[in-house]
């Protein structure tokens, strides 16, 4: 009897033993399916990333190149407007001066923000962004040193037509060349406020200074 007991109780043990290391095996499977599907969306968001990039440079564009060109035309066009708020005579000139400076302080800030966002530094030393900050240099100094009047509103307006022209179609070229969906959509929306700009310019030249 007393051996009876003793191979039921040993039963019972392995019985355990085996069910504990059925569970065991579940729980291990599980977290290493877990750690799989994890290890999975890391490297499928390396290669979506790895794959931007690639696309980026390819075209000449890159997300830092972006953001440094999108806050090197805002500060340019904020610099110029801030002076043709001041020296303008005419008063439509002024008032345009006036909203530019005020939009594209909105503008420069979103693109601070989408930087953050893409954990991305701005790239003030490409090419295509120390040109710009360049020409708007050149284009401040030509309109301090020009005497206020009529031609001056001239002068400034044709600036901001060739300029808000070239960099819409920076900007359109870099939206193109972007897999980053958040950063096309913030060159999108600043392409629509800089062909307002522009559209605006064009009409003040051919409505309000025409000769």
């Amino acid at each position: 009897m007393k051996h009876r007991r003793t191979s039921a109780v040993i039963a019972v043990a392995v019985v355990t033993a085996s069910s504990l290391v059925a569970c065991k095996s579940k729980e291990s499977a599980a977290t290493d399916s877990a750690a799989g599907r994890v290890d999975s969306a890391a490297v499928v968001d390396s290669v979506k990333r790895a794959d931007s990039l690639k696309a980026t440079a390819r075209s000449g564009w890159t997300e830092p190149s972006i953001l440094g060109y999108v806050a090197a035309a805002n500060n340019g066009e904020i610099e110029l407007s801030q002076l043709g708020a001041k020296k303008a005579t005419n008063a439509k000139v002024k008032a345009y001066a006036r909203e530019l400076v005020a939009e594209h302080r909105t503008l420069l800030a979103e693109g601070k923000s989408m930087a953050t966002k893409l954990s991305a530094t701005a790239d003030t030393a490409a090419d295509n962004v120390r040109d710009l900050m360049n020409h708007a240099r050149d284009e401040v100094k030509d309109l301090t040193e020009k005497a206020a009047g009529a031609d001056w509103d001239k002068d400034f307006i044709n600036k901001m037509i060739d300029d808000h022209q070239k960099v819409l179609d920076k900007l359109q070229d870099a939206a193109k060349n972007t897999t980053n969906t958040d950063l096309r959509a913030g060159l999108e929306k600043a392409t629509g406020k800089v062909q307002q700009h522009l559209t605006k310019a064009q009409d003040i030249k051919a409505n309000v200074l025409k000769d």
